[in-house]
């Protein structure tokens, strides 16, 4: 069966009816199990890739369900569409389930920096998403997501001025070829025999770092390096907000780490950045020098928050501060993030095309 509908005991209201594109894909998968995983209510939910995927069974809250084509037909009485999808398909399609009644929550780069859609993250500026002229909602890339969500605090406690940040990016930010990839040099390393030829990242990325593994731009700055700082700055509404960024693709299979250097505009001590990130929603201060415990992708991995340690202060310029902040890329920097959204929408009651 392709949909399904479900009671809920616990509220009287009508639930909505849920899209999910491209949902074969690596955060296509996480998008369903942190659907399940957050219980998030629905009335009817169908599950949509592209040809090559159509009717294949995916189980979903232990039914099953058969994937159905990417089509605009596929849209109709949709409420609630989450696209993990290339920014071809969601350029095409986004619009036409806006058209159809839905909100569209999309995951790819095409409608970020589109003035007409909001781009959110929940625990920053989630009133961003009461205003959707197109019926879109934008989620940022995984990389700006987790910084942000550590900086917010901050920024309010003395308003940050500059921020510089280096990435240490893991390869399924590449999506699940490049982590088969990944695995299968590993595993050939690990063998003593040739390692496979790199086809997904830009070089052999076992025993490697990349610092060029998306396309370079004519500034020299990669793609992911300019998303990050026009993310950034429309996220906390100010174009002026100077970032300045160097993204590097390693040997990770899940989990973004970050180096933060911040300047801000009013004095902020080391304590007070602490106890302010120890209050912030979905922080992790994991800051223990004296046991050398500190954020590590390994242990983000399959976890919703964001980790943040290695707080120390920059005696270099008058109110400066050093971070380092993990993530798990495809929950909270892709699929999580997207729910979160979601539930703003719903238990708000801002669901409705505005």
């Amino acid at each position: 069966m392709s949909s399904v509908c479900l009671s809920n005991e616990r509220t009287s209201e009508v639930l909505p009816s849920v899209a999910v594109v491209g949902a074969t894909g690596a955060v296509g998968e996480m998008m369903r199990q942190v659907l399940e995983e957050r219980a998030f209510p629905f009335g009817a939910i169908k599950f949509l890739a592209s040809e090559r995927s159509v009717g294949k069974p995916l189980t979903f809250k232990g039914r099953e369900y058969l994937v159905e084509a990417i089509r605009p037909e596929a849209f109709a009485g949709v409420d609630l569409a989450f696209f993990s999808t290339p920014a071809s398909i969601s350029r095409e399609f986004a619009p036409i389930a806006a058209r159809a009644g839905a909100v569209a929550v999309d995951k790819s780069s095409v409608w970020r920096m589109d003035p007409e859609v909001p781009l959110v993250v929940p625990e920053v500026n989630v009133d961003a998403l009461r205003h959707r002229p197109k019926g879109i909602v934008a989620t940022p890339n995984c990389s700006t997501t987790q910084m942000v969500v550590a900086l917010k605090p901050l920024h309010d406690l003395a308003k940050i001025r500059r921020i510089v940040v280096s990435t240490y990016q893991a390869s399924s930010g590449n999506g699940a070829k490049a982590l088969r990839e990944l695995d299968a040099q590993v595993t050939a390393l690990g063998r003593g025999e040739p390692v496979p030829a790199h086809g997904v990242h830009a070089a052999r990325l076992a025993g490697n770092v990349l610092p060029h593994d998306w396309k370079i731009g004519p500034d020299g700055y990669s793609e992911e390096e300019s998303k990050m700082i026009a993310e950034t700055q429309k996220i906390f509404g100010d174009p002026t907000l100077r970032v300045s960024a160097t993204t590097v693709r390693v040997p990770v299979r899940v989990g973004h780490s970050e180096s933060v250097n911040l300047e801000f505009e009013r004095p902020i001590t080391v304590e007070q950045a602490r106890a302010a990130l120890g209050k912030a929603p979905g922080v992790v201060v994991l800051d223990d020098a004296a046991n050398r415990r500190f954020p590590l992708p390994l242990e983000a991995a399959g976890r919703d928050e964001v980790f943040v340690g290695r707080l120390r202060g920059d005696p270099t310029v008058p109110h400066g501060l050093n971070l380092w902040v993990v993530a798990d890329n495809l929950r909270k920097g892709a699929a999580t993030n997207a729910v979160q959204i979601a539930e703003v929408l719903l238990q708000r009651g801002w669901l409705q095309k505005s």
